[in-house]
């Protein structure tokens, strides 16, 4: 609404809350002046394309978390389970056990305990199809909304980058001008490197601070590079030379990626914008 009024609107982080008086005339004074100390206000995150893919992110971290719950629940059941079925459900895969369960049946006369087992081991396979049929319709959704931003086909083409991957740059990154500089977005990451030095050992370590969302999602495309990505292997092969161990090496090697994703998003809003003023221009 303030937006849309014409007033310039600016992000403040998150504050700790002290003793004393509340209200929001108080936290409004607070607020300004926490503004007022930033050397660099940031602009709020952007809405329309950049709030659906978050919208679709968190839905299904929360689907993934569903599941993942249910699939224990699952294993723990068939792990106390009555012989006759825990010997057709064991040492099977996942998609095995769902497939037999669905089949299973209880008879007339079997035990209370017999019927009860498998008509929950029943709800709980339903649960778990359900579920992953949600994850399969969030994950389409989101190969269908990545491309429709100007930097999604380039951050795709990238090598260990995926849907998943790429909507979460985009959504912490938001849009151009929110994040000042490269150096910046690796805080936000958290994977600029901090002084960690002591006595004669001079070494860096990573923040633990800024948007895990984000640090989670450069740290799933470092071990895909690290894997089957021959400039990433070389790069390791290099550094294990230099006497660093390979935890060092994948913090570095994020720290490598924020500042290329950064200007790869960059890049391509640029010439999105530049082709924007030209279009109405014309």
């Amino acid at each position: 609404m303030l937006a849309e009024a014409g007033e310039d609107i600016v992000e403040i982080p998150g504050q700790k809350r002290t003793r004393g008086a509340k209200n929001d005339r108080i936290d409004a004074v607070q607020a300004a002046r926490v503004a007022l100390a930033q050397p660099q206000q940031a602009a709020p995150r952007e809405r329309g394309l950049r709030e659906a893919l978050r919208q679709v992110l968190v839905t299904r971290q929360g689907v993934l978390v569903s599941r993942t719950k249910a699939i224990n629940e699952l294993k723990s059941l068939i792990i106390v389970a009555p012989e006759r079925l825990r010997a057709h459900l064991r040492r099977l895969g996942l998609a095995q056990q769902l497939d037999r369960i669905e089949r299973l049946s209880s008879p007339s006369g079997t035990s209370v305990e017999l019927r009860v087992t498998v008509a929950t081991l029943r709800s709980i396979a339903a649960r778990i199809r359900f579920l992953t049929t949600q994850t399969a319709e969030l994950d389409a959704e989101l190969r269908a909304l990545v491309p429709q931003h100007p930097a999604g086909p380039a951050l795709l083409a990238e090598p260990g980058v995926g849907p998943v991957v790429a909507a979460q740059l985009l959504v912490s990154w938001s849009h151009r001008g929110r994040v000042r500089n490269e150096a910046a977005f690796a805080s936000l990451a958290g994977v600029a490197p901090l002084e960690a030095s002591s006595g004669q050992r001079t070494r860096h370590r990573l923040s633990r601070a800024g948007d895990r969302d984000l640090n989670r999602a450069l740290h799933t495309v470092a071990i895909t590079r690290l894997r089957c990505h021959d400039e990433s292997r070389n790069y390791e092969a290099r550094r294990i030379t230099h006497g660093k161990t390979h935890r060092d090496i994948r913090r570095s090697l994020k720290r490598i990626l924020a500042r290329r994703f950064y200007r790869i998003m960059q890049a391509a809003t640029r010439h999105a914008a530049a082709s924007t003023v030209i279009t109405r221009a014309a």
